[in-house]
This record gives structure tokens, C-alpha cells and sequence, in this order.
């Protein structure tokens, strides 16, 4: 486990000295900022909600947040008490606004592939990648900002898919037990 935890941190410091640059720290800030408390999602779920044709994709994907907050914010990141990577990794610098919660898992992560999990299984296949893609760079952007580990984003990644799908599983049997359904 110790190794893991060097090579965890052996990836961060990577990142700062060989791939950090002006362009990518002005992206990768707005691209973590469509994850801040799951909000893009929110929004995006919401949206979905008007059309008939995507009402369960959108109630889905709350749901599929709201279990995302549950298991990783809620839980696991207490459960586990994980500092955060530049508490402990030497020369680590974060370039956005210490996060004041526990590292493992990555939350922004977590949320981000549980709803774009659903939209993949439910939304038009371009939709679904464009989405997961979205949620790959979420969770990289969490590394590039030095605020979380390779294996707090790998684990919110997983997380959040399992979240997904679970969303899934309890509105298909809400659903289907609903009169007329």
C-alpha cells in the first residue's frame, strides 16, 4: 500500500513540474468548476427532466447524484479520513482554493460518472461519450489542480459508475411498479 501511495504522489508532482502550464490551468479550472457540488450535472438533469423522451434519463441521474453524495461524500471520504495530496506530498502546490473535506474519493469525480454513466446507458450514443469524456476530464482536472490522488479519482471514477448504475436498477422498479407502467 505504501508503494501505491509514493506512486500516487511521484504522478502529482509529474504533472506539476512536466505538464503544468498557463493554457491548461486556465482550462482545467473551468473544467473542475462544471464539478463544484455536482452542479453542471444538476443543471443538465433538470433540463432533461422537460422532454418526455429523457424524463427518466434526468430523474436517473439525480438520483444516481444523490447516491454519489451518500457513498462518497458523505461515507467514504469520512470513513477513510484521507488528507488531501498537498498535506503530505513534499512541493505539492494546489492551484485552486484548498478544499476543506478529506481526499479519498474524489467527490467531483464521483458525481461526474454517475450521471454521465446513466447518460451513456440512456442518451444517444454521442450524447453518452461526450458526457463521459466530460466526467475523464473532471477527474483529471483534479490531478492537474493537485487537490486529489490518481487513486481518489480512480475509485470516484468506479464510485460513481456503480452509483449510476444503482440509480438505474431503483428507478426501472419504481417505475415498473407504478399503475398503468
Amino acid at each position: 500500500m505504501e508503494w501505491m501511495m509514493g506512486l500516487d504522489g511521484q504522478i502529482l508532482i509529474y504533472i506539476q513540474e512536466v505538464v503544468r502550464n498557463e493554457f491548461f490551468t486556465s482550462l482545467f479550472r473551468g473544467i473542475t468548476a462544471l464539478g463544484d457540488s455536482g452542479a453542471a450535472w444538476v443543471v443538465l438533469s433538470l433540463v432533461l427532466l422537460i422532454p418526455r423522451k429523457t424524463r427518466k434519463a434526468g430523474v436517473m441521474s439525480l438520483t444516481a447524484l444523490v447516491f454519489s453524495f451518500l457513498v462518497n461524500n458523505l461515507m467514504l471520504k469520512n470513513l477513510v479520513g484521507r488528507v488531501r495530496p498537498y498535506e503530505v506530498v513534499e512541493g505539492l502546490v494546489p492551484l485552486i482554493p484548498r478544499p476543506w473535506d478529506y481526499s479519498f474519493p474524489s467527490g467531483h469525480t464521483g458525481s461526474s460518472f454517475a450521471s454521465a454513466w446513466v447518460f451513456f446507458r440512456k442518451l444517444p450514443r454521442w450524447a453518452g461519450i461526450f458526457l463521459l469524456v466530460m466526467a475523464g476530464l473532471i477527474g483529471l482536472s483534479r490531478l492537474y489542480l493537485g487537490v486529489h490522488y490518481p487513486t481518489d479519482v480512480l475509485f470516484g471514477a468506479v464510485s460513481g459508475i456503480l452509483c449510476g448504475y444503482a440509480a438505474e436498477i431503483v428507478v426501472e422498479q419504481i417505475v415498473s411498479r407504478r399503475p398503468g407502467a
